[in-house]
């Protein structure tokens, strides 16, 4: 039985002559190299490949640092309380002191100087109340859907998109909700140190005592659902409002 020739070789006659095609396939066929991996790693591979592991690690802990902490859920807000005051700080007197700083704060941006006569209008003030923050502010509630809410009164504690935490007289802690609320905060007229200080005109509370009336403002809650943060660049505009 004749010896089946290889097919490669079959394959060469039919592109080049007997000669040449036996010269390629002995070249490139027979005498062709095989280089097998191995059975036994290395050693230079070896290190390698765990300074490579190294780099690789040592980037993915440097890429982690330069992220941003993912924030907390609020499943997890909830249950470490990271919102909630605690009870041995739920006391009117200690959030006295953040009220006489925050009407501080409302006569500097609505420049009100002492001694002179104040003139704000809602052209003016308007803007800078509706953006302004409200932590200390002392809100009295005038007018709600919730008749139990009026005459409510108290120190703000904590301001979020849709309610007003504050502390009473009483040392209460109490929910407002701003929808359908209609809430009042008086700003005293300012006065020098001396006359402060001769004629002790500011109570304990922050109220003028003086014959100068202080300001009263209204706020809509309706139109403030928004956070203190977003409020400080939101735009407010005038529109007629036919709920409360």
């Amino acid at each position: 039985m004749a010896s089946q020739s290889h097919i490669a070789l079959d394959l060469l006659k039919k592109a080049h002559p007997p000669e040449v095609a036996a010269a390629i396939f002995t070249d490139k066929v027979l005498h062709k190299p095989l280089r097998l991996r191995p059975t036994s790693p290395d050693p230079n591979s070896r290190d390698a490949r765990a300074q490579r592991r190294r780099h690789r690690l040592h980037r993915k802990e440097k890429t982690k640092r330069r992220q941003r902490p993912k924030p907390l859920s609020a499943k997890e807000k909830r249950v470490t309380g990271i919102y909630e005051i605690p009870k041995d700080a739920q006391k009117y007197d200690l959030y006295v002191p953040l009220h006489k700083m925050w009407l501080a704060y409302m006569q500097e941006i609505l420049g009100m100087k002492p001694g002179e006569q104040n003139r704000v209008t809602a052209q003016n003030a308007g803007p800078k109340i509706a953006s302004a923050d409200y932590h200390g502010s002392k809100l009295m509630v005038v007018r709600s859907r919730c008749v139990s809410l009026v005459g409510l009164e108290g120190i703000v504690v904590r301001d979020t998109k849709f309610t007003f935490q504050i502390i009473t007289r009483k040392s209460k802690m109490k929910t407002i909700p701003k929808k359908y609320t209609i809430f009042q905060f008086q700003i005293p007229q300012p006065v020098s140190s001396a006359q402060d200080t001769k004629e002790d005109r500011m109570e304990v509370d922050g109220v003028d005592s003086s014959s100068r009336k202080p300001l009263i403002f209204e706020l809509n809650g309706s139109q403030f659902e928004n956070r203190a943060t977003d409020r400080a660049t939101k735009k407010f505009k005038q529109r007629n409002l036919t709920e409360i």
